[in-house]
């Protein structure tokens, strides 16, 4: 079951008796674990038909036992393992029994970062229960994801201000949703948020100065991003931080530059490259600059750089000595 049919499925109150909730993106998962609890078990109920536990320390016969008795003063008790992935063979064992013949009256939820799929508990799981995997989502899904969490909040953004929000903050979904929230109490009574507004909430300096220095290399900008990085790490920023956001950079850069060589039309760069189009502009005019045989030479060089950092490396002058390289005309 896909995420969305959950989501659909549980709205609908469709909900079942068995359920696997698992995925690197524990904010999502969260998400999914309160929505299904929300939506079977009463409030004012809970502490009669709620029960919790977790894997690395529970039993299997206490969960077989609670999932086995009726719910009081409802129609549905709820029975969560937290850190399911981690339950014991012994437990396994004992729950394989109960995953056979659930409890109609009750709902088991196994709440998990990964399991082992080869394990005979998690595969009979699968075929008896409803198995809902989240992953984390790439670059292009951000600024649907934050749309939609606007759109929830009663508001709407521009496509170009989600774009940007996705860009400063990343991948990182509960810092994501909490700036969504800042910024739509922010906003007010105002019904679109705007690229304006996206700025005067997640302004960062740290945040701008390596989108400075990343846009500097991609330009080939050398005393521009020499500068940069003398910034930077004066600023107290790891430098084996800033080589991921480095990396992040050229990987687009790549990206762009293989399909440019496919003689990929614009109209289709942004969505075969995965990148928003609000810096798809800047993104090609900077791959522009680079041939596929140099931005190789970059990657092999920020290999030996990442080496050298984690091994006690003389961290700025190796950089230093990368930048030189990289922006070589």
């Amino acid at each position: 079951m896909k995420p969305e049919e959950f989501a659909r499925a549980v709205e609908k109150g469709e909900v079942a008796s068995l359920y696997l909730l698992f995925g690197e993106e524990s904010y999502l998962v969260e998400r999914a674990v309160k929505k299904l609890m929300d939506r079977t078990v009463d409030p004012g109920f809970r502490d009669f038909n709620l029960n919790v536990y977790y894997g690395n320390e529970v039993k299997g016969d206490e969960v077989f036992n609670v999932a086995q008795t009726l719910p009081m003063f409802a129609d549905r008790r709820v029975v969560l393992i937290k850190k399911g992935g981690d339950l014991s063979a012994a437990a396994m064992e004992i729950l394989l029994g109960y995953i056979q013949d659930p409890s109609p009256s009750t709902t088991l939820i196994l709440q998990a970062e990964k399991v082992d799929g080869r394990k005979k508990f998690y595969a009979d799981f699968k075929k008896k229960g409803e198995v809902v995997e989240f992953k984390r989502p790439y670059e292009s899904q951000l600024g649907p994801f934050v749309r939609d969490e606007v759109k929830a909040l009663g508001k709407k953004i521009e496509p170009a201000a989600a774009e940007l929000l996705a860009f400063l903050v990343g991948a990182h979904l509960q810092e994501l949703v909490s700036q969504i929230e800042k910024l739509c109490l922010y906003c007010g009574k105002k019904e679109v948020v705007e690229v304006a507004d996206v700025k005067a909430i997640v302004s960062d300096t740290k945040v701008e100065s390596v989108f400075e220095f990343t846009d500097a290399l991609g330009m080939k900008d050398l005393k521009t991003a020499l500068r940069m990085l003398t910034t930077i790490l004066s600023d107290g920023e790891a430098p084996l931080r800033v080589l991921g956001a480095v990396a992040r950079h050229y990987r687009q850069l790549w990206q762009v530059r293989a399909l440019l060589d496919k003689k990929v039309p614009s109209s289709e760069l942004a969505k075969s490259a995965g990148i928003a189009p609000y810096f798809l502009q800047k993104v090609t005019a900077q791959a522009k600059n680079y041939q596929a045989w140099e931005l190789k030479k970059v990657f092999e060089r920020m290999v030996e750089l990442d080496l050298a950092f984690k091994s006690g490396g003389r961290e700025a002058a190796l950089f230093e000595r990368f930048v030189i390289d990289a922006c070589r005309r």
